[in-house]
């Protein structure tokens, strides 16, 4: 007697997109037929989507910044030049433009918990969360550019370690608004008595911290998901304990396969640490695909999208102090370092005994590391295979090299030899909430996440009376 197949990993597959001309690809919005220049427009954002239902992706998920990266030369003028992340829209305002136009596609969208008040982003997010039948998530970051703590009061950023402290009680404020302020039963929506919802059903929070003092009530009636799936991206200690502790999808990566099961065994030792289960967490990376129709096909838009590649913006965005292509090739980093009065952490993990030459060399070539294909579809299909099995990822962001050719691309080659071998999950008849569409089970966070904690009038404690009518 036979043992049953193991049932096969299913691909999480994400587009990665900003609201930018350029994302992480730099230069290659020049390229013929880019759209990235359309992106302030409706139909950007529309044909998008449209374009990623229809080819099965399971959503979107939307970097952001909230400052320009002016570390490179001195100035923003290189990012300026390149469209190098400014300019800079609002990733949470296209996401209705998308969900209008679909019925599954789910949407991850960036958000700082250093720079603003937690409860009127609670009130976006829950609108966002109607608005989409539950489609969005929401990827928690603390900002790590000088420029963006400068635009917002500070002399300077905010240190790393107690950036995190900050979102740990702004997620607690979030979570007693979005699970605790109304109870599941507050609306009733009744026309003949005149009661919309029973006041005491919905409360105060009266949050006072270190941080934050929110009163509340929430000002949004309970969404699909009450709180959205919560993505994070981090690789630090202080972001993988925190990670540990909230999120449900982690963006992590490394340039070999050892380095993304390092940081995976650490996050679900951090998960079980915080009481919760270690598979609690799943895992997307960063992915590169070049795909052809044969393997000339695909060695032809790699090459046209190397040719295009501008490593002034590669550099700017890494936020190096040194103009290294000013510099001999020959000369070592530290010496540079030296000449330019600066110390020798100023490079960050860089070796200084490395040459100039060498560390340009691989930033030239930075996204092509393990997370790289290039090829036919099956080629392709093999190598996510490989990512999904031998290395244990959960999914992909799709890194885009041209809008819409990528998205197109893995839409009509890729998805449909990944359906065959049972990669790409089916869609329900009806549409799902985005925490339903990954876990497989409902639509709300559930214990030992500590947001089921705050969850009803015992997760939030007030000494105020409930809510009463007004005469």
């Amino acid at each position: 007697m036979t043992s049953p197949s193991r049932e096969k990993k299913p691909l999480i597959l994400n587009l990665f997109e900003m609201n930018t001309v350029s994302h992480i690809t730099h230069g290659l919005w020049t390229l013929p037929d880019n759209n990235r220049h359309r992106h302030g427009e409706i139909g950007y954002w529309t044909e998008l989507a449209q374009i990623l239902e229809g080819g099965g992706f399971d959503g979107v998920f939307l970097a952001d910044v909230v400052g320009a990266y002016d570390t490179f030369r001195g100035s923003p003028d290189t990012a300026v030049k390149e469209g190098l992340q400014i300019p800079s829209h609002d990733p949470l305002l296209v996401i209705p433009l998308m969900a209008a136009v679909t019925r599954h596609l789910a949407f991850g969208v960036t958000f700082s918990t250093s720079y603003e008040p937690p409860f009127s982003f609670a009130r976006r997010m829950s609108t966002l969360d109607h608005l989409t039948g539950g489609r969005v998530g929401w990827n928690i970051v603390t900002s790590y550019l000088p420029n963006a703590a400068r635009n917002f009061g500070l002399a300077d950023e905010i240190p790393h370690d107690e950036r995190y402290e900050i979102a740990d009680e702004f997620l607690e404020v979030v979570y007693k608004l979005w699970e605790g302020s109304w109870d599941d039963d507050a609306v009733v929506a009744d026309r003949e008595n005149g009661v919309f919802a029973r006041p005491e059903m919905v409360r105060y929070i009266d949050h006072v911290g270190e941080h934050f003092r929110v009163a509340g009530p929430h000002l949004v009636e309970p969404s699909p998901q009450r709180t959205p799936v919560l993505y994070q991206a981090t690789q630090s200690p202080a972001g993988i304990a925190f990670a540990g502790r909230h999120a449900e999808l982690v963006f992590t990566g490394g340039r070999t396969a050892e380095d993304f099961r390092r940081h995976a065994t650490d996050m679900r030792a951090a998960a079980v640490a915080s009481g919760r289960a270690g598979d609690d967490v799943k895992f997307i990376v960063q992915a590169g695909v070049v795909v052809g129709r044969t393997e000339e096909d695909a060695a032809d838009k790699w090459r046209r999208y190397r040719e295009r590649q501008s490593l002034d913006g590669i550099l700017a965005h890494a936020s190096l102090p040194l103009d290294l292509p000013r510099l001999p090739r020959e000369q070592t980093i530290a010496a540079a370092l030296a000449e330019a009065g600066l110390p020798p952490e100023a490079m960050g993990p860089i070796d200084g005994s490395a040459t100039v030459g060498a560390v340009l060399d691989r930033f030239a070539a930075q996204r092509e590391g393990r997370f790289f294909v290039a090829g036919t579809p099956t080629v392709v299909a093999d190598e996510v295979e490989r990512w999904l099995d031998e290395d244990g990822v959960d999914g992909i962001n799709l890194r885009q090299y041209h809008s819409f050719d990528t998205a197109r691309d893995f839409a009509e080659l890729v998805v449909p030899e990944l359906r065959r071998r049972g990669r790409i999950r089916e869609r329900p008849a009806e549409p799902q909430t985005l925490r339903e569409r990954l876990f497989g089970r409902g639509p709300r966070l559930a214990a030992p996440h500590p947001a089921a904690a705050y969850r009803g009038a015992a997760g939030v404690q007030t000494s105020r009376e409930p809510l009463r009518f007004t005469v």
